[in-house]
């Protein structure tokens, strides 16, 4: 072989000559769990030749972008399957998702549970026929030609150049570079027998979904994300690259569905969204506002010892403090309309002295510069660590809130902290560590960052001072040793901020804690403090939420937990259960004992059988049962039974309200 008929690649990180020509398929022929390449950074269909010097690496179906790649081919399978079942049906979008995908459709008539059961059936069929996915490069002509029946399509070769930020999954299908289209193809007849105007890239053939797919639910979707469009009807779907993955994950949504804090919180008695108060604005029973109570004590506790100072600011204000802060510019999409009041008329109507708007609060930091400017300060003051449960409202839309886990109403357990411009990578290393380590206490101790940076659009301030806020934080999460990711652009208008993320016992992530770095809120609000040597200067703000809100961590630890709240946090922490009515006064004795060691205890004295009594305390998740019959009052004694279903009998009632003061002490249960 002449080296004119060779070309050099990295593979893998090796240098490898092969003819030139070769494809990815040829060049990983032997590795059957590649279905896609990375081709000097980008993915590429095996069936592409390779470039002389590409840097090549060969993407597996279980990576990331490998499972991507079979979730976007699985769509198409589905959206094949239902212009087989639908013919009239227009194809919309149909993107892969996290765990997922989904491909909306215009139809006359919504999908069924029937017929989502039938499209599982014709996309295996087509599964088997092992049809090649085909790339093909096409001008926009050709493409309209071969669209000219799906209006949808043809309306997204209209955006292709503003694909970046035409609507929801726009990308998908057409964007920078060549317009392509990918055909399914027979493999008897060679045939295309569907097609979609789509950028890819694709599985090499559907055989490699197997049958580790299931389409999970449909519903109503607007076109491109946008309410104002055409309505359609959308269909989600999921794959993996097994069966017994694919079983997995149906095991893991089923263990979320019954871990739904919003299901846990009706049947547990804790919270509910009355209709009468309205989208996003939840209340708590007692029994919710005890763990509230007791997650909001336990936080306050820590941060007097941490050196914070506790405030209180008004859950109105004139709108002229948010055009100071630049909310009014930059979020007033997310504050609810302004309430014009205090206008005074004269007896014929006319405006004597106009009125003002006023807003409810979206956020607490301004009113936090307020007292902070409220009389000089010293250097001797810093850092100075204000700390407030404030209450703030944002205006969610309808079909974004969800239960806890995005309200219109919240309070947010929410700290400023003036320091130095000397002080402040200390002062960012102790908050993180500070928020690590609360967050352990709640039970969440699995963590990475995220770096949000500026985002080019929507910022305030100069260059330099987001520069130097990005380079602090991102050395600040580096010393921490956790895994740091990027989220360019991600940052709120006036500085860069860290994320913690969380996984829950499912492994779900949750962004929890925010620390965001400030040097423009304090030039806005002209914040000054005398320095060491008599100069007025600028403190540096650091933005800091623990829970991120109250109702949000509850809904969290509400899923975390399954309910089953450790026993410093349960509303209900022992339950006393008699073995018969005899034992009634006994066993009050022993929870008035619990009582007066600030448990809280009470005893079931119901008219149902003991068993029921037992089958009632597990299902309250209650941390510790006690039960007393005859031996145990003449021992002085109790069987502690726990929620897992074992038993301990026979422990000496002083033993037992010493190990249950323990548990709740030391947060072991």
């Amino acid at each position: 072989m002449s080296d004119a008929q060779q070309i050099t690649l990295i593979v893998d990180g090796e240098e490898t000559k092969v003819t030139t020509g070769t494809t990815g398929a040829e060049l990983f022929f032997e590795r059957r769990d590649v279905v896609v390449a990375r081709v000097d950074g980008e993915l590429k269909d095996l069936d592409q030749a390779l470039p002389e010097g590409a840097v090549v690496e060969g993407v597996t179906i279980d990576s990331p972008d490998g499972l991507n790649v079979l979730r976007h081919s699985t769509a198409h399978v589905m959206a094949q399957a239902v212009q087989q079942l639908r013919p009239d049906a227009k194809l919309g979008i149909g993107p892969y998702i996290t765990d997922g995908f989904y491909f909306d459709f215009d139809v006359e008539e919504p999908f069924t549970p029937e017929d989502l059961r039938q499209l599982e059936k014709m996309m295996l069929k087509i599964v088997n026929q092992n049809q090649k996915f085909v790339r093909r490069v096409v001008s926009e002509d050709e493409a309209r030609e071969a669209m000219k029946d799906e209006p949808y399509k043809l309306e997204l070769l209209g955006k292709k150049n503003t694909a970046a930020d035409a609507g929801e999954g726009v990308s998908v299908e057409v964007g920078a570079g060549d317009i392509t289209i990918y055909d399914n193809v027979d493999r008897k007849s060679g045939d295309s027998v569907w097609c979609d105007l789509c950028r890819g890239p694709h599985l090499p053939n559907s055989k490699l979904i197997s049958n580790a797919f299931a389409l999970t639910r449909s519903s109503a979707a607007y076109w491109l994300g946008n309410q104002n469009n055409q309505q359609l009807q959308r269909i989600y779907g999921t794959a993996w690259p097994t069966k017994d993955a694919l079983k997995a994950y149906q095991e893991r949504i089923a263990e979320a569905e019954r871990r739904d804090h919003r299901k846990l919180g009706a049947e547990l008695d804790l919270f509910s969204f009355p209709d009468e108060l309205g989208s996003g604005l939840p209340v708590f029973h007692p029994k919710g506002g005890i763990i509230r109570k007791a997650m909001e004590d336990y936080s306050r506790q820590r941060h007097v010892d941490a050196g914070y100072e506790f405030v209180y600011t008004p859950h109105i204000t004139k709108g002229h403090l948010y055009e100071v802060s630049g909310h009014l510019d930059w979020y007033k999409e997310g504050m609810f309309p302004a309430m014009h009041i205090d206008a005074e008329l004269n007896e014929d109507g006319t405006v004597r002295k106009p009125g003002q708007d006023y807003y409810l609060k979206p956020m607490n930091c301004p009113m936090h510069n307020l007292i902070f400017r409220s009389r000089g300060r010293s250097y001797r003051e810093l850092p100075l660590r204000l700390f407030e449960f404030g209450s703030v409202y944002r205006y969610e839309k309808s079909g974004v809130v969800h239960g806890l886990t995005r309200v219109r109403g919240m309070t947010q357990d929410d700290a400023h902290i003036y320091c130095t411009r000397e002080q402040m990578k200390d002062e960012l290393t102790t908050t993180l560590n500070f928020v690590l380590g609360l967050l352990k206490d709640y039970g969440l101790d699995d963590f990475y960052l995220e770096l949000s940076t500026k985002n080019e659009d929507k910022f305030v301030g100069e260059d330099a001072a987001w520069e130097e806020a990005t380079r602090t934080l991102a050395e600040v999460a580096e010393a921490s040793g956790l895994e740091l990711i990027p989220d360019p652009g991600g940052a709120a208008f006036y500085g860069p901020k860290i994320s913690v993320q969380a996984k829950d016992a499912l492994g779900r992530t949750w962004q929890m804690s925010t620390i965001q770095l400030d040097f423009n809120l304090p030039e806005r609000f002209e914040l000054e403090f005398q320095a060491a040597d008599g100069t007025r200067q600028r403190p540096v703000m650091i933005h800091r939420a623990l829970f991120g809100s109250v109702e949000r961590f509850m809904g969290v630890l509400t899923e975390h937990y399954a309910g089953a709240f450790p026993a410093w946090l349960a509303p209900v922490q022992v339950v006393g259960i008699p073995v018969a009515e005899a034992f009634n006064d006994y066993m009050f004795d022993v929870v008035g004992q619990l009582k007066a060691a600030g448990i809280r205890a009470e005893v079931d004295i119901s008219s149902d059988r003991f068993p029921k009594k037992i089958r009632t305390a597990s299902k309250d998740k209650i941390p510790f049962v006690l039960i007393a019959g005859g031996e145990d009052a003449e021992a002085g004694a109790v069987s502690f039974r726990f929620r897992d279903g074992s038993q301990d009998n026979g422990v000496p009632v002083a033993e037992a309200v010493r190990r249950i003061v323990d548990a709740v002490r030391d947060r072991t249960r």
